[in-house]
This record gives C-alpha cells, sequence and structure tokens, in this order.
C-alpha cells in the first residue's frame, strides 16, 4: 500500500510544478529589468521643460514613446544577459540572473532580445517622426558596442551610459517637436554623468579591493578619479540649471512670485542631498536613492511645484 501510494503521489507533484512557459516569460521579464524602466520617464523631461506636458496628444505620444524605448533597452539586457551567460554563472550574485540559471535559454535570450531590437525602431519609423527612429536605432548601436566592448575603455563606459540618458531626454523633444535648449541639453547631460559616476564611485567603495566582486574596469578607475568626476559633473549641472532658469531674467514675471528663478534653490538642494549618498559611496542604485529618500521626495515635489507654478504663470 506504501509503494502504491507513492507511485500515485508522484503524478501529483509533476501536475504541481510551474510550467516551463511560465517560467519561461517570468525570466524574460526579470532579465528585461523593470526596476530599470523607470529612467525611460525621462522622455518626459523635454516637454515639461516647455511647460507641453498636459495634452492627451502630448501625453499618448510621450507614452508610445516610453514604451519603444523600455523594448530597446530591454532588448539590450537580454543580449548582454545572454553573451555573458557563462561569465556570469561564476559571479556570486550575477548567477542569479535567469539566463545565466537556466530559467532563460540563451536562444530564447538572443531571439527576444533581436526581436525587440528590430521592432521598436520599425514601429518608430511608423509611428513618430524619423529623427526618434534614427535615435533609438544610434541608441542600440551605441548600448550593444558597450555591452561587446566599450564597456572596458576607461571613460568611454561613462560617457556611453551618460549618453544614453540624454538621449532619452532628447527623444521627447523630438517626438513632440519641441525645439532643445542648450541649457536643457548641458543640465541633463552633466546630471546624468553625475548620478553615473556616483553609482561607479559607490561601487568602487563598496568593492573596497575586492577584485571582481563587481564591475572589472573599476579596478582601473581610482576613487578619487571618479569623486572629481561626479563633483565636476555636478557643478557644470548647476551651472548649467542655474543659467537657464535665469535666462529670461530679463523680463519681468508675470506670476506672484519669480518660480523659475526660485526654482534653483530646490534644484540645488536636490543636488547636495544626493551628493550626501554619493560622498558616503551608497549611491550604486540611483533608482533606489531617489525613490526611497523622503528628503530627496519632499525636494523633487517641492521643485516640481515651483517650475509648474513657473508654467502656469501664477
Amino acid at each position: 500500500m506504501t509503494d502504491t501510494a507513492l507511485l500515485h503521489r508522484r503524478p501529483d507533484r509533476r501536475q504541481a510544478a510551474p510550467s516551463p512557459r511560465g517560467g519561461l516569460l517570468k525570466g524574460l521579464l526579470r532579465t528585461a529589468r523593470p526596476k530599470q524602466w523607470v529612467k525611460n520617464v525621462l522622455v518626459a523631461a523635454a516637454p515639461a521643460a516647455a511647460g507641453e506636458l498636459f495634452s492627451w496628444p502630448v501625453l499618448t505620444r510621450l507614452a508610445l514613446v516610453f514604451v519603444l524605448f523600455t523594448a530597446c533597452a530591454a532588448a539590450v539586457y537580454l543580449v548582454n544577459d545572454a553573451r555573458d551567460a557563462e561569465a556570469d554563472r561564476a559571479h556570486p550574485v550575477k548567477c542569479r540572473r535567469p539566463v545565466a540559471a537556466g530559467q532563460v535559454p540563451v536562444p530564447a535570450a538572443y531571439a527576444v532580445g533581436v526581436a525587440l531590437g528590430v521592432l521598436a525602431p520599425v514601429a518608430a519609423a511608423r509611428l513618430c517622426p524619423p529623427q526618434v527612429a534614427a535615435l533609438l536605432t544610434a541608441y542600440l548601436g551605441m548600448q550593444l558596442a558597450y555591452c561587446v566592448s566599450l564597456k572596458h575603455v576607461l571613460v568611454v563606459d561613462l560617457v556611453v551610459v551618460t549618453t544614453g540618458f540624454l538621449m532619452r531626454a532628447v527623444a521627447g523633444g523630438l517626438a513632440l517637436g519641441i525645439p532643445l535648449s542648450r541649457w536643457f541639453l548641458i543640465t541633463t547631460g552633466f546630471g546624468a554623468l553625475f548620478m553615473v559616476a556616483a553609482k561607479r564611485y559607490s561601487e568602487a567603495v563598496q568593492m573596497a579591493g575586492k577584485a571582481g566582486a563587481t564591475r572589472a574596469l573599476l579596478t582601473e578607475y581610482t576613487t578619487g578619479y571618479l569623486r572629481f568626476v561626479w563633483q565636476l559633473a555636478a557643478g557644470v549641472a548647476v551651472l548649467g540649471y542655474c543659467l537657464w532658469a535665469l535666462e529670461g531674467g530679463g523680463a519681468p514675471h508675470t506670476g506672484l512670485l519669480p518660480w523659475r528663478e526660485l526654482s534653483v534653490v530646490a534644484f540645488v538642494l536636490a543636488v547636495l542631498r544626493y551628493a550626501v549618498f554619493a560622498d558616503r559611496g551608497t549611491a550604486g542604485e540611483p533608482e533606489e536613492v531617489v525613490l526611497h529618500d523622503r528628503a530627496l521626495a519632499l525636494i523633487g515635489l517641492v521643485w516640481a511645484a515651483m517650475y509648474a507654478l513657473a508654467v502656469a504663470g501664477w
């Protein structure tokens, strides 16, 4: 009776196991890095700076650009993890990635990645201005080159990651035909470099001489150099924002207070607050810092309110 009971239980265990398809889909989603999708909100930066964010056609077009950029980023992550599967299996943390762990077969990761990488620019060419499709194609080419070789080149790796952020901000302006201010580009570009260099600096600090524990290229950087980069980038970003905010300072403001000029205070406070985490070496995950620090969130809300009042002319 015992043997018979055990034989009857075995099929039940097979039925209770998760389906391979479900595991594959979940693995593909994890490989696409949903937590990183928040970066693509930058497509709304240019319309917000121009005060043209709150209309249904604008929001619809921005949602489309957000989805297209998310698809491109997911394509890069899938190809990168498929290419690095062997190396990731030997890494204490990266071995948990779905491709390295075997949840997503390498051919499937390549196939889905290539499909997304082809479909996103094609959809952009049909649904958006041609400049957006060209930008997405350039983004894909640059990021794939980064995965293959550029991530091993000093300084160039910082430039490539920073340019990826800047491309997101530019895409929103191109999709809506909004002219991009030089100060907007300077502030966005150096603001991105500030966060990228702060992340590298934090990784280098936490690495603490443990070669191979994180990015191999970090062994080529010194913490002093990375600190210099994020401090320089923060200073240029603040200067660019100040020049943008004061650009129309010659004309009298029509609202109750000069909100555009006053927003400089909130912007500088946000940079100083983020620099606290950079200096401590705890800015390794920018999205975690931005989303979970209450003081930074409050400063961000104050800045957004000031900017909204400036756009509304109150």
